[in-house]
């Protein structure tokens, strides 16, 4: 029988047909670029800005500071830009209650099969009181969020300005939008106690290789890692075995750390069993936000608490 842990209240069983937007999305916006929502979801520029130069101007910011050494002003304001990027994430995300992050490609359609398996996992994993965490965008996140939203449960998307993928998916119940990418993949394993990974490219690649890296070097506990989809990654498992393993830049146990499956349900109870074992995940009392530095809970509130 399938282990939950239910809030207070029933949670909303999972629905196959497709959901409006939530009317509670709230979205978080820093740096140079502001957003609004469309009715189709979009995020949409402002005040009529050329989408083209737009894009550009905010790719510019990161691709500026990895450009070598500039003016000291030039410097300054980076680092000004970066601090508020971090202290603004931080007072979004800080309420949302112990989470999971699903990576995945955006590319794949919403009658793909790994679509569905990632709106599966999405709804487990809220099912059981974790917040479902994704980069915000189409595809695979969209489908967990979308998941997680169906169920009930607390949806957040992390996102990026890319030229290929200009928009953030509807499903979302808190938004925070950033300029750089290492602030974005910081915040994206910040606040979770398990990491799922369904088929992506270099940069679902570059996440989750970032998270077991982390774990390796002791930068950050040893949290759940998934890879769902054995057709997808079994070859760069064998490449891990056979050449890393046989290699020995890497050893058994930490090959170990990766819990592949094919199957949503196994995914979603490796990590609540792994968070509950090893971390002490359990329901607790929230915590309050404060009136006076205009702190707001994430609604609806996760049910799980962390006790590391």
């Amino acid at each position: 029988m399938q282990q939950t842990i239910q809030p207070e209240g029933q949670r909303a069983a999972v629905s196959t047909s497709a959901v409006q937007p939530s009317s509670e999305l709230e979205v978080q916006s820093f740096g140079a670029g502001v957003r609004a929502v469309t009715e189709s979801g979009e995020a949409s520029l402002t005040p009529n800005e050329n989408p083209t130069a737009a894009r550009m101007a905010w790719s510019d910011t990161e691709q500026r500071l990895l450009d070598g050494p500039h003016g000291r002003l030039t410097e300054l304001r980076d680092l000004l830009h970066i601090m508020r990027e971090f202290m603004a994430a931080f007072r979004a995300m800080h309420f949302i209650g112990p989470c999971v992050t699903v990576f995945g490609s955006a590319r794949f359609s919403d009658d793909h099969p790994y679509y569905q398996q990632a709106r599966e996992i999405g709804a487990r994993l809220a099912q059981i009181g974790f917040a479902v965490v994704t980069g915000g965008g189409p595809g695979i996140m969209e489908a967990a969020n979308r998941g997680a939203q169906e169920a009930g449960g607390l949806s957040v998307g992390a996102s990026i300005e890319l030229p290929f993928e200009q928009k953030f998916n509807r499903f979302l119940d808190k938004h925070v939008h950033f300029d750089f990418f290492f602030v974005r993949k910081l915040m994206l394993r910040k606040y979770s106690c398990g990491f799922i990974a369904l088929p992506g490219g270099y940069g679902t690649l570059d996440e989750i290789f970032e998270v077991l890296t982390h774990i390796k070097t002791g930068k950050m506990k040893h949290f759940p890692v998934v890879l769902v989809g054995k057709e997808y990654w079994g070859g760069m498992m064998e490449f891990l075995r056979k050449n890393s393993l046989g290699e020995k830049t890497i050893n058994q146990e930490e090959l170990d750390s990766i819990f592949l499956t094919d199957s949503p349900e196994e995914a979603v109870q490796h990590v609540l069993k792994v968070s509950q074992e090893q971390f002490g995940v359990k329901r607790a009392k929230a915590p309050k936000p404060s009136k006076l530095l205009f702190e707001k809970r994430a609604i609806p509130h996760s049910q799980l608490f962390r006790n590391l």
